[in-house]
């Protein structure tokens, strides 16, 4: 909308518009995608100072999507919701950086599975430590019973079978 003195434009947009505290209704994914943006770039620039400077949110996905019995390229990408080939570029760039290896299966020793090194373990278990001290800081400046608020209408509104790692090949990327 724009403002002329003594007249307003766009009067039906504005009409139909909800209370201001409420905002329009197109915001309300661009809020919450700001607030996931804001804690996914505040966890990689600390994981940076803590010897992990490498580390992308598209890695983060991948190594969580590994989980501790690892994968193969292929079940990786279904679960990232990426191509087979996408995953295995993934796969390279974390191994070349020390993240995950490649291991026969013990069950099937045509496969190879994707297993987190040392090193993925550590960045993952250091992305926990930083997501509880965010969670705290978010906590002090919202409140402890505002941010339980926001968490626990979060969860009704999210999927009920868990949490998807696929958001790479969702976005397209």
């Amino acid at each position: 909308m724009v403002d002329y003195p003594g007249e307003t434009v766009n009067q039906v947009v504005e009409s139909a518009n909800p209370a201001p505290q409420q905002g329009p209704a197109w915001e309300l994914p661009l809020l919450l995608f700001a607030g996931f943006r804001s804690l996914i770039d505040r966890l990689h620039d600390e994981l940076a100072e803590q010897g992990h400077p490498e580390v992308r949110p598209a890695y983060g996905f991948a190594m969580q999507a590994i989980g501790q019995d690892g994968v193969t390229a292929s079940e990786l990408g279904k679960r990232l919701g990426v191509s087979k080939q996408a995953a295995g570029k993934t796969v390279e760039r974390l191994t070349r950086l020390g993240y995950v290896e490649r291991l026969p299966d013990a069950a099937d020793g045509r496969r190879m599975l994707v297993t987190l090194t040392p090193r993925g373990i550590d960045a993952l278990a250091r992305s926990a430590a930083i997501f509880e001290q965010l969670r705290a800081e978010w906590a002090a400046d919202l409140g402890a019973r505002r941010l339980a608020d926001l968490t626990a209408a979060l969860r009704t509104m999210a999927p009920a079978d868990g949490f998807r790692m696929d958001v790479a090949g969702w976005f397209g990327g």
